[in-house]
């Protein structure tokens, strides 16, 4: 090999190349460790000897040497000492020598004595001194050695980052964070310092960097300057908080990265690619529920559990919590075979432990239903089957009608003749104050397992769960937006004041399961959605967290509100009284149920030849329902205020 005028460069290569593979195999560790092993005897000889050397039996020092040298190398290779990787050696594998190292001490000290007492040897084959001296240079020089090699290779492959950042968080996961930078060789990371909320960590450094409070990293513009990002690395931070810090980081044009925590590892693996961007569902959700795990487990316990519109968004959720459950099978219903078959390989690659069912099949087909209730006899039934496209339904109100109404009709009924024990419905807040077909259809359903509770002899217990919009889920405005800011915009909101409450998909599904063994039946359970989001903030904020700037980059363009689209969402009826609950994120709204009998007629009447009558007739009778209904489609809306007038 030519070292030349390149010779630092190509040394450095060699050594790189040479620390990155295996060159320095396990068995080569094992021959330096006996070398530093057997130096480290003599060492020890010689300060027990206080540097003077009198005389002595050189035969019995290399004796005592080679027993001592022997013993601690059979005690290494059996503890597996040499097979590290030495460019990673951490305190773990220092354990590991300090354990190694005791034991082979305890050994010699064990044989020493032993040999007295039975008078083998009256004289000492190794003085107590030098193996107390032997077992801490060995222990010092093998980690030592390998700390050299780990620091080596640091220094060879470590390039120094481009973009300034801030570690939010100077805990565990904080210096977990640092060190996934430092030992990623393409590392595009320099850490300026340490931002923290506890007071008892500022003015100190750690790893060298300094702790300060977020005011102090704020207001210093001469040691934090040139910052481009802040990586939050706090395990239990509120979304109140992360808010605050993504607003101020959005203000100065910062990016804002989120470590996350152990429990989330991609293959239980810690490293600076699991350093990601801050999504809108972090800023968007809420803080962990609580939930009550006793209650629920004490309803699904050992149960035989039916989720309608199982491949859904919604549907699929429900599904995975329930899996963590003790149930005894779960039914996955859903006419949707790709998604359905997804669900199923998803389920299978976790290992979810709960037994399950596939079943393709279509809500609607009432001798199809019958089969499944009659085969698997469920005792729970979540109903998440549905239409849910507010502009494709005021197109095709028949469908509406027939999938959202008429599922649910047949669910709840065969639930009654089956006796079910639960029926849960995932209602939704367009059901309020009804303006589209999909929301009124919805009311409809809600309207229905309220009567059908009250009827006599009804043991299944019908519960109704009303909530907003779910962040993620299939064509909600989320996805969208991140699509077309991935087109590279524009991104189309359809009024500049429109409003929507937000909720994660699985606070909205673990909400569900707590409502479900709620109250006796007949109940519809709002759920706390906080504070409406404004849809234009949310856009401008996305824009912003994708390092795009508004109207340079992307442009946000106004479409008008769709037909049937309301302006603002509404959780309560002004008619219905609002009732707390244990838990502070459910309300009961309770309203007197309509006379089953005469809901059950309309209802009939509207599902009668669903596809034969006109939309216009169909709104009537849907208005018959449900008179709160004031359609804004303009062509429904004309058609009604025409009758008013003949009427």
């Amino acid at each position: 090999m030519k070292w030349g005028k390149l010779g630092t460069i190509s040394m450095k290569e060699f050594l790189i190349k040479a620390l990155n593979g295996r060159i320095i195999s396990p068995w080569w560790i094992l021959v330096i460790d006996t070398v530093l092993i057997a130096n480290a005897f003599v060492f020890a000889y010689v300060l027990r000897l206080n540097f003077s050397l009198p005389e002595y039996s050189v035969w019995e020092f290399l004796y005592s040497s080679f027993i001592a040298t022997a013993v601690y190398v059979v005690v290494f290779f059996i503890f597996g000492v040499h097979k590290g990787v030495i460019r990673h050696t951490n305190f773990t594998e220092l354990r590991v020598l300090i354990i190694a190292c005791i034991i082979a001490f305890a050994f010699l000290l064990s044989l020493d004595i032993l040999l007295k007492f039975f008078r083998i040897n009256e004289n000492s084959i190794i003085p107590r001194l030098v193996m107390v001296l032997h077992f801490m240079l060995v222990a010092i020089l093998c980690f030592g050695f390998r700390l050299v090699v780990r620091e080596t290779y640091a220094f060879l492959t470590h390039r120094k980052g481009t973009i300034n950042a801030m570690i939010y968080g100077a805990g565990d996961l904080g210096i977990i964070t640092l060190d996934a930078i430092k030992n990623d060789k393409d590392n595009q990371y320099q850490v300026v310092g340490f931002v923290d909320d506890e007071p008892s960590k500022w003015h100190v450094n750690l790893h060298t960097l300094p702790v300060v409070s977020w005011e102090m990293f704020l207001n210093d513009k001469t040691r934090f300057k040139g910052i481009e990002e802040i990586i939050l690395a706090l395990p239990s931070i509120t979304v109140k908080h992360k808010q605050v810090i993504s607003d101020e980081c959005l203000r100065r044009g910062w990016k804002l990265k989120v470590m996350p925590t152990v429990g989330n590892w991609v293959n239980g693996i810690s490293n600076k690619n699991q350093i990601r961007d801050v999504n809108i569902e972090d800023l968007l959700g809420r803080d962990e529920i609580q939930l009550n795990q006793k209650r629920i487990l004490s309803g699904l316990v050992n149960k035989t559990i039916l989720v309608s519109g199982a491949a859904g968004s919604i549907g699929s959720e429900i599904v995975r919590q329930l899996l963590k459950f003790p149930i005894r099978k779960i039914i996955l219903l859903d006419q949707a075979e790709s998604a359905l078959y997804d669900l199923q390989q998803e389920i299978l690659l976790r290992h979810y432990d709960g037994p399950f069912q596939i079943v393709l099949a279509d809500v609607t087909n009432k001798a199809r239903m019958a089969g499944v209730f009659e085969e698997f006899k469920p005792q729970i039934v979540f109903n998440a089957a549905a239409y849910k496209h507010v502009p494709l339904m005021e197109e095709a109100p028949f469908e509406a009608i027939r999938v959202n109404v008429g599922g649910t009709k047949i669910l709840a009924d065969l639930s009654v003749k089956f006796d079910v024990e639960k029926f849960v419905m995932v209602s939704t807040d367009k059901a309020v104050n009804p303006t589209n077909v999909m929301g009124t259809t919805k009311r409809i359903c809600e309207m229905y397992v309220q009567a059908l509770s009250k009827q006599q002899g009804i043991k299944t217990g019908f519960v109704t769960t009303r909530f907003g919009n779910v962040l993620g889920s299939n064509g909600s405005v989320v996805p969208l937006f991140k699509k077309q800011i991935a087109q590279g915009g524009p991104v189309t909101v359809t009024h500049p004041d429109i409003t929507r409450f937000f909720m994660t998909i699985p606070e909205a599904c673990q909400l569900v399961l707590e409502a479900s063994f709620m109250g006796n039946g007949g109940d519809v359970f709002v759920f706390d959605m906080g504070e409406p989001v404004k849809i234009l903030d949310l856009a401008e904020k996305m824009i912003k967290l994708s390092g795009l700037k508004i109207n340079d980059d992307i442009e946000i363009k106004f479409t008008g509100l769709r037909p049937g689209e309301k302006l603002f969402e509404e959780l309560l009826a002004a008619k219905e009284n609002n009732i707390s609950t244990y838990n502070e994120k459910i309300m009961i709204c309770r309203e007197l149920p309509g006379n089953y009998v005469y809901i059950n007629e309309l209802i009939n009447e509207l599902l009668l030849n669903t596809y034969s009558q006109s939309d216009e007739s169909l709104i009537v009778k849907m208005r018959e329902l449900v008179p709160e209904f004031i359609p804004q489609n303009p062509r429904y809306k004309k058609f009604i205020e025409n009758l008013s007038v003949l009427s």
